[in-house]
């Protein structure tokens, strides 16, 4: 056998991301970026999502540059060398062909380990008070389990259902390595059936909650003209809380004009707090409308394109009865003991991105 060369759209991007690894890898001993731990943190995320694509590269060069010098041995004068080299050849060849296979795995996945930050917003569906709780339920799971990869979990905003202990709307931030891969399979209408807390007649009733996943860009990434395409509305916060919550104007309400986008935050009793907060969703949201507008246009193109990211779609179904946990995605089951008990979501998540990466591959 022979090694295949690399197709040309694929060697230009892998070597636009070596020149990439490198440019990070010098930004990282910057003395203005070792100074800002938070840029540390998100260069190393973006420089760790590309280094293995990058290493396997190289070693793709090294195996490749080995087969060359093997063969102009073969075709040498020394004849003890050429019979070396015939026995060597095969396997540098097949070792480089491995690699290219390996390369392109890992090079559709690598965007997305990119991304170290997220922001998650849960709202309780069809149920009532039940789907309140169970809003409630799947962010404890999402918490905990975000505790467990060592992920960072800031409550953005939440507004608490005042009967018996439910959630309406929650938005949190999630930041750390992966978290996108993992947490984007997320978006979508969560379903459950049980029987409700809120029962008393031991029937088992269906309520529904709906996820949204937005990565979090960085503000070169989302261009908003915050003087002339935003309009800021400062006023009291709204809902439960009593008069010393409703007297002072810290609620920030702010709309895109461009795109329609309106977000309010009222979570902190900080005007300036909430003002950050309600930018960062904002971007994210704007960001969010872009990056459909691509996958709609690669899906054009690409009958096979995964990450719609649709989130009318129901992607998951809890039988507490049963206890299954059935994703619509998957031809497998899983235990609910284990993804809501213990908040063990990895091997939902493993079958997911294997699942996604053998489709993205077969789109190359």
């Amino acid at each position: 056998m022979s090694i295949a060369p690399i197709e040309s759209a694929l060697r230009a991007k892998l070597d636009q991301l070596r020149t990439q690894y490198a440019e990070l890898s010098e930004r990282l001993v910057a003395p203005d970026v070792l100074a800002d731990h938070k840029q540390v943190a998100a260069i190393s995320i973006k420089r760790a999502a590309i280094a293995p694509v990058v290493e396997g590269f190289e070693a793709y060069l090294a195996a490749a540059n080995d087969a060359e010098e093997l063969s102009e041995a073969i075709a040498g004068d020394d004849a003890e060398l050429a019979a070396f080299a015939r026995e060597e050849l095969p396997g540098v060849e097949q070792r480089a062909t491995e690699l290219i296979e390996q390369i392109k795995h890992t090079l559709v996945t690598a965007d997305d380990r990119a991304v170290g930050s997220v922001i998650l917003e849960i709202r309780a569906g069809t149920g009532g008070d039940e789907a309140a709780l169970w809003a409630r339920d799947l962010l404890q799971v999402y918490t905990r389990y975000s505790s467990s990869k060592g992920w960072t979990v800031d409550e953005m905003d939440m507004v608490v259902d005042s009967g018996f202990g439910g959630i309406r709307h929650a938005v949190v931030n999630i930041r750390g390595d992966g978290v996108w891969q993992e947490m984007s399979f997320e978006a979508g209408v969560h379903s459950v059936k049980r029987v409700p807390a809120t029962e008393t007649q031991g029937r088992i009733h269906t309520s529904t909650c709906t996820v949204a996943v937005l990565p979090e860009p960085e503000e070169i990434e989302v261009a908003i003209d915050w003087t002339n395409d935003v309009d800021e509305h400062v006023t009291t916060s709204q809902g439960p809380g009593g008069q010393n919550v409703n007297k002072v104007a810290t609620a920030v309400h702010m709309i895109h004009k461009p795109t329609g986008v309106e977000v309010r935050m009222q979570e902190t009793k900080s005007q300036a707090q909430n003002r950050e907060k309600a930018k960062r969703l904002l971007m994210a949201r704007v960001y969010e409308i872009e990056r459909q507008k691509i996958d709609a246009e690669r899906a054009a193109e690409r009958k096979g394109q995964i990450g719609t990211g649709q989130r009318s779609e129901k992607i998951r179904i809890y039988r507490y009865q049963d206890n299954i946990v059935a994703d619509q995605r998957l031809g497998e089951k899983f235990s609910k003991n284990k993804v809501i008990d213990e908040a063990d979501l990895q091997p939902l998540f493993d079958a997911l991105i294997e699942q996604q990466t053998a489709e993205r591959l077969a789109s190359l």
